[in-house]
């Protein structure tokens, strides 16, 4: 049965999105079966994977407001073999107000992925920068929640919001949800600031820390304007090591 991970941080600007890009393609490297689903509007991921956002026929927007769509209608191919992609765009900002008054509407997404759980080895969510409808979505769907934080002076600021909402999910909606963990990213070795952010992480937070560090690199930074991740885009980079160290340890700690 394919384990799904939702990576968020209502926080913008965390690594989130390139996370969820780079984590699914090194996991695809590593011969895993992969399903990328891009719940955020601003569909950072489904350009990230190579897919023009705009010319998508079926986008997570179709797929949520359809009740008769499913998921295999809407995954489509991207440029990373073994990878599929459940695409987005601006249009998903409007299913918030267009899901108002629907009984179900924090399991929408839960009840589409269920059929095909089980024909992927991993479901890769990336959330939007909120915690809105969309967040919750992916939340009871997922079995735990991977957290990329940036190791900067205000790292923390809306963590404690972000866990709470965690909690309300975990004891109301979805009982089998998990933390996955934490994963820094934007670490520069060079500086106290990144190692004292990582040390005040470690003394707030009781969950798992991911030993990987996603540093600061350049060359992470390009990837997206070429429509390819990482790994693709410079092999042989320390983000694109970075990310298969990462995607190691995902697979280590459940023995997938």
């Amino acid at each position: 049965m394919g384990r799904i991970i939702a990576i968020a941080n209502q926080k913008g600007g965390v690594g989130k999105t390139t996370t969820s890009i780079n984590l699914s393609a090194c996991l695809a490297e590593k011969g895993k079966k992969v399903l990328a689903i891009d719940l955020d509007p601003q569909g950072n991921m489904t350009s990230g994977l190579g897919v023009d956002k705009n010319e998508v026929e079926n986008t997570v927007y179709e797929l949520m407001l359809d009740e008769d769509m499913s998921i295999n209608e809407a995954a489509i191919d991207t440029v990373v073999d073994k990878v599929k992609l459940v695409a987005s765009n601006v249009d998903l900002a409007a299913a918030e107000i267009e899901l108002i008054g629907r009984n179900d509407k924090e399991y929408i997404l839960q009840k589409k992925v269920d059929y095909i759980k089980d024909d992927y080895d991993f479901i890769i969510i990336d959330c939007p920068p909120s915690l809105n409808m969309l967040t919750v979505n992916a939340m009871t769907t997922a079995d735990s929640i991977l957290v990329p934080i940036q190791c900067e002076y205000y790292a923390l600021e809306g963590l404690s919001q972000l866990m709470h909402t965690i909690n309300l999910v975990q004891e109301r909606l979805n009982s089998r949800l998990q933390m996955e963990g934490v994963v820094f990213t934007m670490y520069d070795v060079r500086t106290n600031l990144s190692n004292q952010v990582v040390e005040t992480v470690k003394e707030n937070l009781d969950t798992k820390i991911y030993e990987t560090m996603i540093p600061r690199n350049i060359r992470l930074a390009e990837a997206p304007s070429y429509g390819i991740p990482i790994n693709m885009y410079d092999s042989k980079s320390a983000g694109a090591e970075s990310y298969r160290k990462l995607a190691q340890e995902i697979i280590n700690r459940k023995g997938v």
